[in-house]
């Protein structure tokens, strides 16, 4: 898969300590930043990587800030994306089986490394395994999103 991944100021670390463990289970990543400490704005990098899902042009997205709210509110902005802030395993796991999820939002302030490289295993490696009892509550979702886009 090709996974692209983004952070800000407050979520940098972690991506830099995830990257070398999705590149060691065989993922393309291509990360869009940032690299510092110095104050961004997390919309910034929400676009980059929500456009490539969306678009086709990465298969999943992760992003990363403090708290990971704020890239998740920006991530569900997007057409096509259904991003999930996550925090635990269990929540790692349904997320992908029940909501087919194409982006992963995590807060750095709020989760370890230790958690935080589990969680993405296990929602890299968990299929949406459950769809044929929720693929219509994902389209009703998709629906909505249509339904109130300002674009055709």
């Amino acid at each position: 898969m090709k996974i692209a991944i983004g952070a800000d100021h407050a979520g940098y670390r972690l991506k830099d300590e995830i990257v070398p463990l999705i590149e060691s289970f065989g993922h393309e990543i291509v990360d869009v930043g940032c690299n510092c400490e110095q104050s961004v704005d997390y919309p910034d990098y929400a676009l980059p990587v929500c456009e490539m899902v969306a678009e086709g042009k990465a298969d999943r997205g992760i992003l990363i800030c403090g708290t990971g709210i704020g890239m998740s509110i920006a991530a569900n902005k997007y057409p096509g994306i259904r991003c999930a802030l996550v925090h635990d395993h269990f929540s790692a796991q349904a997320t992908r089986e029940h909501n087919d999820t194409n982006v992963l939002a995590m807060g750095e302030r709020i989760i370890g490394p230790g958690v935080a490289m589990d969680i993405v295993r296990i929602w890299l490696e968990t299929p949406f395994s459950e769809g044929e009892r929720h693929i219509g509550r994902v389209n009703k979702v998709m629906q909505l999103e249509k339904k109130f886009s300002i674009h055709p």
